[in-house]
């Protein structure tokens, strides 16, 4: 496990994680995590009503988040994990506060479990971000996938969420001391064969740089 590497993909709804996290997985031979999202008993209730199930939703993200780095820390090979345990806290769940579907005994709570389950957890090696500069071209990407639980999104939202990842990066470094590295994927299409090579070379550098 000398040379094992966990690397976390982050980014906002649409942005490309899942496709990312796959593409390494594959180019690296990394296990991959995937978002806990397909299986998950709350999602499709959360969209209809955000203010019941937000804090709900919040707890099962976390719980799941948390059993991938403790399977992580026993797999022996390097693992790619789609979207990060931090985007929860950091993002959703004071986002979701700000909008008012959490109150503040709900969120003081929420950070309770997770300041006392991240303690002995490990961290990634690496967080890749992927950044995309319109609202407009995530909204696209959320219905050209089509999950049927997700046609509600709307901008606003969307906009809301960026606000609160354009710090997530600093966030990261400054009070989890976790690297990080940006990629935008505005106008780069990482599923064609040159956004591909292009995506996987700048990671693959990034990833070399690691001590």
């Amino acid at each position: 496990m000398k040379n094992k590497r966990f690397i976390a993909m982050a980014g906002n709804i649409g942005c490309g994680k899942t496709t990312a996290a796959k593409l390494i997985s594959q180019h690296l031979g990394y296990e991959l995590f995937d978002e806990p999202v397909v299986d998950n008993r709350f999602l499709a209730d959360y969209y209809r009503d955000m203010r019941r199930w937000s804090f709900t939703l919040q707890l099962e993200f976390l719980i799941r988040r948390v059993e991938h780095h403790e399977l992580i820390r026993k797999v022996q090979k390097s693992c790619i994990q789609d979207r990060t345990l931090y985007e929860d806290p950091e993002i959703f769940a004071k986002y979701l506060h700000g909008l008012g579907f959490m109150d503040d005994r709900e969120l003081d709570l929420y950070f309770e479990y997770f300041n006392r389950l991240n303690r002995e957890l490990l961290r990634p090696d690496l967080i890749v971000i992927l950044e995309v500069d319109r609202v407009e071209t995530l909204l696209s990407r959320i219905r050209t996938r089509g999950r049927e639980e997700e046609h509600g999104i709307d901008e606003a939202f969307l906009v809301g969420l960026n606000a609160y990842y354009s710090t997530f990066a600093s966030v990261c470094q400054r009070k989890y001391r976790i690297p990080v590295h940006r990629v935008n994927v505005e106008k780069l299409d990482i599923r064609s064969p040159e956004g591909k090579k292009a995506f996987l070379e700048n990671v693959s550098a990034r990833l070399k740089e690691l001590a």
